[in-house]
């Protein structure tokens, strides 16, 4: 939910685009005074001039210069009637409901109790941020956004009567960062980091050991498939997989390093590992970096036929 960029996405603007569709219907040919808007809502800390002539600027409204000083007048445009519309559909999308709600209450609670100081959440609905598309976010939704922040540890719940909340160090971080509780979700998370040094693995990078030296004498080459464990572990966040499918591939992959780096890798666990980390590509993924990988496992593979 940006800022005043646009008449849509700003939570006072979009109340007083509403606020105006109702007027208008009871008086369909009269100007507005917005400075009624301003006191009906007691919005005190707002210009009700400002308000008008933000929605002038966006060409929402039509404002009258007639007042002599007096607060503005105002009458809606075809394109302020258009953005209404637009609101009433806005508010049937429950996915963007949810992240307007995320995000006012998130950047409510930085402003509020950025210290870390716990809080009552509820205080949030009383407050010209809970709104979404010109309507009151309920309270139903702000408990769902709730969880959704503590489940992304942006948020700390305290056990307390009244059930209060807490900012984590974590919550701060996305708040500094300036953009969306789903633009901090969604960036990529960092895999495991390997660093052993594996001679001739042709720049991969792979494991947990400082050095790694292996010596076998099964005529078995594990080169092959460190390397595509060390590439599963590296592109892992980028593939594009449920959280659960993820892990579950990194797993397979610590499962395929260890055989391999073990000092008499079983060729059948070597098989087994590889071909599970192959089958997981085909079925979840479908970037690049997906292929990459396949074609890896499809090599290691055939290294021991």
């Amino acid at each position: 939910m940006p800022g005043r960029d646009t008449g849509e996405g700003d939570p006072v603007l979009d109340r007083l685009l509403t606020w105006l569709d109702a007027r208008a219907r009871q008086n369909p040919s009269h100007y507005i005074n917005v400075a009624d808007f301003v006191e009906e809502q007691q919005l005190h800390d707002e210009d009700a001039a400002v308000l008008a002539f933000e929605l002038e600027q966006r060409d929402l409204v039509k404002v009258s210069r007639n007042w002599g000083g007096e607060a503005p007048d105002v009458h809606l445009t075809d394109a302020g009637r258009a953005a209404i519309h637009r609101l009433k559909k806005l508010r049937l999308n429950r996915a963007a409901r949810l992240r307007c709600t995320m995000d006012a209450f998130h950047r409510w609670l930085f402003d509020t109790a950025g210290d870390q100081k716990p809080i009552n959440p509820v205080l949030f609905l009383a407050t010209p941020a809970a709104y979404f598309a010109g309507s009151e976010i309920t309270g139903t939704e702000l408990y769902e956004a709730l969880a959704h922040l503590a489940q992304h540890k942006l948020i700390e719940k305290i056990d307390t009567e009244p059930a209060t909340v807490a900012i984590t160090p974590q919550g701060v971080s996305c708040a500094l960062a300036g953009g969306s509780v789903q633009d901090h979700v969604n960036q990529p998370r960092p895999g495991t980091t390997y660093n052993t040094y594996l001679p001739n693995a042709k720049g991969v990078i792979i494991g947990e050991q400082q050095n790694f030296t292996q010596n076998n004498t099964d005529g078995v080459d594990p080169t092959l498939f460190v390397q595509l464990a060390g590439y599963i572990g590296q592109v892992s966040p980028i593939l594009g997989l449920p959280d659960e499918d993820r892990v579950e591939l990194e797993r397979v992959a610590q499962d395929l390093h260890t055989e391999a780096t073990s000092g008499n890798p079983e060729p059948g666990r070597l098989r087994q590992f590889a071909t599970q980390l192959k089958d997981k590509l085909l079925e979840g993924a479908t970037t690049m970096a997906a292929t990459q990988g396949i074609q890896m496992a499809e090599q290691a593979l055939a290294a021991l036929m």
